[in-house]
């Protein structure tokens, strides 16, 4: 017998063998297959706090047949894929599978060398423009929570997950609720996603940035890279949402693009235990480190919290010379002493100072300048007591918050770094975000400026065929060039261009 069994509910302290017994009494028989669909924490009565599943069993033991890929019959060219993030990983993996010989090019440094980079950077100030959060093997998410849930719902969001377990993701990211791999074991799937690449007949060529692209008769003929010219027929571009010089580069070739919205604002870091007894109450301790995620119209524009990173840090994010940028990061065990969370304000194409495609590349470059320039220079980030923000005062002394910025920090006034229309909505927001969950708008809460790259400030525009409009064999792909909003649904549009590769070359 199979069955498929849902809302079971388990104590936070009872062990998960006891599903088997549940699947016994209504299997009549010994549970010989066991498989966990889903997993999600029910906190919503704090006094009954519940784990709920959904479980496959069996009283026989059951064999999954290997996924298949349609594999292309006939020689196909080399596919050229311009970025090593979730998007460019994902697709070359599948390209791979489907019989193509894909080439990796990554501008920045292997995850290995990358984590020496950062960790320059963090400590010395040492910024490497080319190898840094931003840019290197694993793209940007390789410095964050490694957060795996997503809002869009794409058939290909399973093959996402099973595809990290596959190379090493703790194997509960296949079936939790708000699955995350952390940064720390991110890097090791990273690298092993790299090995099965080069093993499989694919390259990866890292310090290689795209600097040029060659067109003909409204197709690709050649990519440069490094300057250097080599004939191409087939470019993904991947590049992740800061590849600023790659977006000139390409508008300058005519490349079709528009402007999108976006939003800006601060990273805002709480004591992760103030979150946990909001969100849990008493016993919070026994329970996954707590999270949130809030959305306000208080304000004329909505504000909302973004890749919360609970027990995480928030960090140095820059990749261009004299600018400060933050975001978070938390590793899989989730226990530092803050939480954080990006707090942001939507821009609006009304904003941006010019029609130009590139103009929000200019807007998230002032307020990144702003901050470094009013925190003293050296890649010292802007604070503020969310309290005195609130109150139009300067901050003189931390409280019980303290930032976890490692690059320094100074107190200076947000509405001398952010733009009114922001500073406003986020006023205005705190209070309401407060009314849900209690705490939020703590006097000693820290305000961390900027988080500017929420998402790309453009988008390169593609057909049905997922081709650009005005250049034939260039695949615009993932979050940087205005296609996917996390890890996950940039990894799901990396499949989606390969399988439209192996439609081309069936």
């Amino acid at each position: 017998m199979f069955l498929t069994l849902n809302h079971i509910k388990l104590r936070p302290r009872e062990k998960e063998s006891a599903l088997i017994a549940v699947c016994e009494k209504k299997l009549h028989a010994p549970c010989r297959y066991l498989k966990i669909l889903r997993k999600s924490l029910d906190a919503r009565d704090k006094s009954n706090i519940v784990w709920v599943y959904s479980v496959e069993c069996s009283d026989r033991p059951q064999n999954k047949p290997p996924r298949e890929y349609p594999r292309i019959s006939q020689p196909a060219p080399p596919v050229y894929v311009a970025g090593a993030g979730p998007a460019g990983l994902f697709c070359a993996i599948r390209l791979v599978r489907q019989g193509f010989r894909p080439v990796i090019v990554e501008r920045g440094a292997p995850v290995e060398e990358r984590i020496a980079d950062v960790r320059a950077f963090h400590e010395r100030g040492a910024l490497n423009p080319e190898s840094n959060v931003q840019f290197g093997e694993g793209g940007a998410g390789t410095f964050s929570d490694g957060k795996l849930n997503t809002q869009t719902n794409s058939p290909l969001n399973r093959e996402v997950l099973e595809t990290f377990a596959e190379f090493g993701a703790p194997p509960e990211v296949e079936y939790l609720g708000k699955p995350h791999i952390g940064s720390d074991r991110l890097r090791g799937v990273v690298a092993n996603m790299r090995k099965y690449l080069l093993d499989h007949g694919g390259e990866v060529r890292f310090h290689s940035r795209l600097t040029d692209v060659e067109l003909k008769n409204g197709a690709l003929s050649a990519v440069y890279i490094n300057g250097v010219r080599e004939e191409a027929k087939e470019l993904v571009l991947a590049v992740g949402h800061s590849a600023r010089d790659t977006f000139e580069t390409l508008y300058a070739r005519g490349i079709p693009m528009e402007q999108k919205e976006f939003a800006v604002g601060v990273r805002i870091e709480h004591l992760q235990s103030a979150i946990g007894r909001a969100q849990y109450g008493a016993g919070y301790e026994a329970l996954p480190a707590a999270d949130y995620k809030l959305v306000s119209h208080a304000g004329e524009r909505a504000a909302f919290t973004f890749c919360m990173c609970p027990g995480g840090t928030v960090i140095a994010s820059a990749s261009e010379e004299g600018g400060v940028v933050v975001n978070g990061m938390s590793d899989y065990a989730r226990d530092g002493r803050n939480a954080n969370s990006a707090l942001v304000v939507q821009v609006k194409r009304e904003d941006f100072a010019s029609e130009s495609p590139l103009a929000g590349i200019e807007y998230q470059r002032k307020i990144e300048r702003a901050a470094f320039r009013t925190a003293g220079g050296g890649y010292r980030a802007p604070v503020q007591l969310l309290g005195d923000f609130l109150a139009g005062k300067e901050s003189y002394y931390f409280g019980e918050v303290r930032p976890t910025y490692a690059c320094g920090t100074a107190f200076v006034p947000m509405r001398a770094v952010l733009p009114k229309t922001v500073c406003d909505c986020m006023a205005a927001a705190i209070p309401d975000m407060d009314a849900r969950l209690r705490g939020f708008a703590a006097y000693e809460a820290v305000l961390t400026g900027v988080e500017s790259r929420t998402s790309s400030p453009l988008r390169i525009l593609r057909g049905d065929d997922l081709q650009s409009v005005g250049a034939k064999g260039i695949y615009p792909c993932g979050e940087g060039c205005g296609y996917a909003g996390g890890i996950t649904s940039a990894a799901a549009d990396g499949l989606r261009v390969a399988q439209k590769l192996a439609e081309k070359y069936a």
